[in-house]
């Protein structure tokens, strides 16, 4: 680490340099990130004004929203009580007669004294209202319109002007393309023919989408947005040239729609960025969406040395350095933290694994980890034994070392198969496959299985099946979930939940009357042959693992109430394994851990559990002023890596020279 003394190179090769401790890293947020659109479950019917709605438009300062649309021909105006947030918008009963009968989009003036209209049947006409009380539907009146400036265009479906005035942009589809124009225009805000002439500049956007209904820029015209009923998505592009619409380029990020809306007709962003609103014809609805990206500011003026581990996608961008002509340097120590955790899908081995068969050489059954991933706990029917085993890294099952300590658990039988823990590690649960029991022990030292005592409570579950394998617990203690395995009744593939009245206590269990099929239509039948099953640390999904043939597939399911099997709905074949490489056979180990970031499986086969990561690492993205060599920033540290850049300037920050000195250190 550098020193923390200012020092001058006195040759007169190099100015001053800074060079100081660990530094400060601030975060804040910056708008228009559509690659991390999220839906914010909030949105508002107009659908009792208007069925067709086609424009949405906000002022400037989120309290008021304007819709217009086809089927009334009316511009309607509602107030939102919280700024930004749809929600909260109520009606006005202020309306506004459109000029034409076939409006596709409105703009209103930066300072809401003027309201455009842009139209479809007359192909080329485009309307100006003056507002005499600004943002107030009920004071517009007619000023002029345009009828002949636009002959470059046919079906007309949306229209933008630059924050002063002086460009504007219209777009249209017809015959399955979609082409943009920019106008220039000699008077700022008039849109007589006078004033307005074709710029010349025009872009196809046909290859994303060729029913594209809304367009808005981002006010430094270095990006803009389009949205489209043929995919149902927004799509982003970038402009080399600000406000050059020729200069364009679709940059790959889309966000798709099809959840909300299924023919979108306008888009439009807010709260600096923060938020971005779609209205479409499906659902004559207004939804609202997140578009902030976190940023971490390096503030050169507290430090030279800097550690991040961002756990959403990240701007990183630099403050604070010292005057032009001092050299100001910054090394940043940035390690891939878990942006997107339960990412089954995308698992990936991690070539870790331990074999528990010196331990277990017959049949492991089940494993599971103290919530801090520190010990390792497994049953089998070789030993009939819980055993405990320390890590001496978290949550990386390759350092597994045996910590002396276990238990039998004489009261399951010969066929102690499944077990859990109290979340403080004072109570122990272990179940019989024969006996289809749960039985319940205290544990005087906490997470020392050797210190277990019979709480003389148990729950029988057979008169829901008559052969499980796996049991699972609520984080609460207050749920417990059995499945259902081979030739069981009534038949395998079933998740049956039971509810506890008082927490921990398994023996105030009683049947819920709950149950998942878990091969229930849209699922494969694959997935009735559940050897395990778990959830995540919030009880909004749920994973089974299954197996036939030799292939291990695990299976998401989405509960829309935490913890309620009831609620949950197949998401998909999140990851596929062929375990005879392993030699694994069945695999009836099956957790997740460490957040979200971490699957192990294993079973009877191989008495081996391995490892996989199931976290994708945040996206790094870096302020415009830092250059790097080739033009190119390196690609973001994959999860649980850490990369060394450094980064200087010597011009008071207009530009920063970065190199990235280490690349995915451990």
């Amino acid at each position: 680490m550098a020193n923390n003394k200012d020092f001058k190179v006195k040759n007169g090769i190099k100015p001053t340099a800074y060079h100081e401790g660990v530094g400060t890293v601030v975060s804040g947020t910056v708008g228009y990130y559509l690659a991390g659109a999220s839906y914010d479950s909030k949105s508002f019917s107009v659908s009792s004004q208007e069925t067709s709605p086609k424009g949405v438009f906000f002022k400037s300062d989120g309290t008021k929203m304007y819709v217009t649309g086809q089927t009334s021909d009316y511009t309607y105006q509602y107030s939102l009580s919280t700024a930004w947030d749809v929600s909260t918008a109520s009606y006005d009963s202020v309306s506004l007669a459109n000029p034409a009968t076939s409006v596709t989009d409105i703009f209103f003036k930066p300072d809401g004294t003027e309201l455009y209209f842009a139209e479809s049947t007359n192909q080329t006409n485009i309307y100006r209202y003056t507002l005499s009380t600004a943002w107030d539907l009920s004071t517009a009146t007619s000023t002029n319109n345009n009828t002949s400036s636009f002959t470059q265009l046919a079906n007309n479906q949306m229209i933008f002007f630059r924050s002063d005035g002086i460009k504007l942009y219209l777009g249209e589809n017809k015959n399955a393309t979609t082409d943009l124009y920019e106008y220039d225009l000699s008077t700022a805000w008039d849109i007589t023919t006078s004033s307005v002439s074709y710029s010349g500049n025009t872009l196809e956007t046909t290859a994303q989408d060729n029913e594209l209904t809304g367009l808005y820029f981002k006010p430094d015209g270095t990006e803009f947005y389009l949205v489209g009923y043929q995919n149902d998505a927004v799509y982003k592009y970038d402009l080399s040239t600000a406000w050059d619409i020729s200069s364009g380029t679709y940059s790959n990020v889309s966000v798709s729609l099809v959840s909300q809306e299924t023919q979108a007709q306008a888009v439009t962003f807010g709260d600096s960025g923060n938020k971005m609103y779609v209205v479409g014809f499906t659902n004559d609805t207004v939804y609202q969406y997140s578009t902030a990206q976190t940023t971490n500011t390096l503030d050169l003026s507290t430090g030279s040395v800097f550690d991040l581990t961002p756990t959403s996608d990240v701007q990183v961008t630099l403050s604070n350095p010292a005057d032009s002509g001092t050299v100001s340097q910054a090394t940043m120590l940035l390690t891939g933290g878990a942006a997107n955790t339960y990412d089954v899908a995308n698992a990936t081995y991690d070539s870790k694994s331990f074999d528990f068969s010196d331990y277990e050489p017959t049949f492991l059954y089940d494993g599971f980890f103290k919530p801090d991933g520190t010990k390792f706990f497994i049953i089998g029917t070789g030993t009939d034994k819980v055993q405990a085993f320390n890590l001496s890294t978290a949550w990386d099952i390759s350092t597994v070392s045996a910590a002396s300590e276990e238990f039998s658990p004489t009261q399951a039988g010969a066929e102690p198969i499944s077990l859990s823990f109290k979340s403080d590690g004072t109570k122990m649960y272990v179940s019989s496959y024969g006996g289809l029991t749960v039985y319940q022990y205290s544990l005087s030292t906490a997470w020392d299985v050797s210190t277990a005592t019979y709480d003389s409570k148990s729950f029988s579950y057979s008169s829901q099946t008559n052969a499980s394998y796996h049991f699972e617990l609520s984080s609460d203690g207050t749920k417990l979930y059995v499945n259902t395995f081979g030739s069981s009744s009534p038949g395998p593939g079933f998740i049956y939940q039971y509810a506890l009245s008082t927490a921990w206590d398994i023996s105030t269990a009683s049947y819920s009357s709950v149950s998942l099929d878990l091969d229930a239509s849209p699922a494969p039948a694959l997935a009735a042959q559940c050897f395990a099953f778990t959830f995540s640390d919030d009880g909004t999904k749920l994973f089974n693992m299954a197996e036939s043939s030799g292939d291990a597939q695990v299976f998401q399911y989405d509960l829309t109430s935490a913890w309620d099997i009831s609620t949950a709905t197949y998401a998909g074949d999140a990851y596929s394994y062929d375990i005879t490489d392993g030699n694994q056979n069945d695999p009836t180990v099956f957790r997740v851990g460490d957040g979200g970031a971490k699957m192990y499986y294993g079973g009877t086969g191989a008495q081996t559990v391995y490892q996989f990561t199931i976290a994708t690492a945040a996206t790094i993205t870096y302020d415009t002023a830092v250059e790097w060599p080739g033009g190119t920033a390196p690609t973001s540290p994959s999860y649980g890596e850490t990369d060394v850049i450094t980064f200087t300037t010597s011009d008071g920050g207009t530009t920063y020279q970065a190199v990235q000195a280490i690349d995915g250190a451990k």
